[in-house]
C-alpha cells in the first residue's frame, strides 16, 4: 500500500511539473509572438513614410505604392492571434517593399535623396530585429511543440489544452538573395 501510495505521489509532482512546464512553453511561445509583433508595428509606422518619399519621385509608379500600402494594411488586420495568416501576410509585404526598392534603382535621384536613404537604414534594421525575433519565436515554437507531441508529456498537454504552434517560415520566393543597394 505504501509503495502505491509513493508512486501515486511521484506520478502527481510529475503531472504538476509538466503541466507547469506547458503553461511556461505556452507563455513564452506568447511573449516571443510578441516581440515578432512590436517589430511588424514598427515596420508598419515606417511604410508610409517611405511610400510618401517615392511618390515625389515616382508619380506614375503608383500601382507599385498603393500595392505595398493594401498588402500593409491587409498584414495589420490579420488577427494576432493568427500565426500563420499573420507569416502569410509578412510574406506579401516583403515582397511589396522589394518593389519599392527597385523602383529606386530607376530613379537615381531618388536613390540619392536624403530621407530616402534614411528610411532604407531604418527599414533594414527592423528587418534584422523582425528575422531576430522570428528565430527567437521559431525556437520557442520547437521546444513547445516537441512538448506537445512526445510521449509522456503529450498526455499532460492533450489534458491541459495544450497545441502545437505553426513555424513563422518564409517561402521559397523570400529565400532567394534580395539585392538592396544603399
Amino acid at each position: 500500500m505504501f509503495i502505491l501510495l509513493a508512486v501515486a505521489v511521484i506520478l502527481g509532482i510529475w503531472a504538476v511539473t509538466a503541466y507547469n512546464k506547458g503553461v511556461k512553453l505556452r507563455n513564452q511561445v506568447e511573449e516571443a509572438w510578441s516581440g515578432i509583433s512590436v517589430q511588424l508595428k514598427r515596420r508598419y509606422d515606417l511604410i508610409p513614410n517611405l511610400v510618401n518619399t517615392v511618390k515625389g519621385y515616382a508619380q506614375h509608379e503608383q500601382e507599385t505604392l498603393e500595392k505595398v500600402i493594401n498588402l500593409r494594411n491587409r498584414a495589420q488586420a490579420v488577427p494576432d492571434t493568427d500565426h500563420a495568416g499573420q507569416a502569410q501576410a509578412e510574406q506579401a509585404l516583403s515582397a511589396g517593399i522589394r518593389g519599392i526598392f527597385a523602383l529606386a534603382e530607376n530613379y537615381p535621384e531618388l536613390k540619392a535623396n536624403e530621407n530616402f536613404r534614411e528610411l532604407q537604414r531604418s527599414l533594414a534594421d527592423i528587418e534584422d530585429h523582425i528575422q531576430n525575433a522570428r528565430r527567437y519565436y521559431n525556437a520557442v515554437v520547437r521546444d513547445n511543440n516537441n512538448y506537445v507531441e512526445t510521449f509522456p508529456t503529450m498526455v499532460i498537454a492533450q489534458m491541459g489544452g495544450f497545441t502545437p504552434y505553426s513555424y513563422f517560415e518564409i517561402d521559397d520566393q523570400e529565400r532567394q538573395n534580395v539585392k538592396v543597394e544603399f
